[in-house]
């Protein structure tokens, strides 16, 4: 009869065993905020290498860009369908930065960037720039991957011709600093 009690018990602890192996696939700070079954196994091992390569990559921009307005959320956003301005529009640039780090918050993990600009004529000359002119952030249970800035830059006196903006993001956790030109032309008044 002891055998027997062994034989029925093979496929809970089989699958409790399975169960467990599913979860060693998964990052500490995961297993600590999941509530559902484990992931699949091939999806599991395709976070830990998101994770990798993320923290390996350097902080870029996956877009970056003139918009006709704030964006609605993340890649909800209308491209402007030139770089033409007239004197004192703002310019509205939306940009989807990626390879940051994260801070440990009470929530879980927080994004924690700061926004910087250049504004350049033809010759390379400043015109304008500012380090610092915008907190971007954000805190979640997880890790944020899909993570937007809309910002906005209205320059006074530009004459007509063309000029270049250096938008720099810099996060505070990780020390990584990516920039992106656009380039733009201030049309003559009609």
């Amino acid at each position: 009869m002891g055998e027997r009690a062994r034989a029925a018990h093979p496929a809970p602890l089989a699958r409790a065993l399975a169960l467990a192996a599913g979860l060693a696939l998964l990052p500490a700070a995961s297993l600590a905020q999941q509530a559902s079954p484990a992931l699949p196994e091939g999806l599991a091992g395709a976070y830990q290498a998101l994770d990798a390569a993320w923290q390996q990559a350097p902080l870029s921009f996956a877009a970056l860009a003139f918009s006709d307005g704030p964006a609605n959320g993340y890649g909800r956003y209308t491209l402007r369908e030139d770089a033409v301005f007239a004197a004192g529009d703002t310019l509205t640039v939306y940009a989807e930065p990626v390879g940051f780090g994260y801070d440990a918050t009470a929530e879980g993990y927080g994004v924690r960037l700061t926004a910087g600009f250049e504004l350049l004529n033809t010759s390379g000359q400043v015109l304008a720039e500012q380090t610092g002119f915008a907190d971007l952030r954000a805190d979640s249970r997880n890790k944020l991957r899909e993570f937007h800035a809309t910002l906005s830059f209205a320059f006074e006196g530009l004459r007509p011709g063309d000029y270049r903006l250096v938008t720099t993001l810099t996060d505070t956790v990780s020390g990584k600093t990516a920039s992106g030109e656009l380039p733009f032309s201030i049309r003559a008044a009609e």
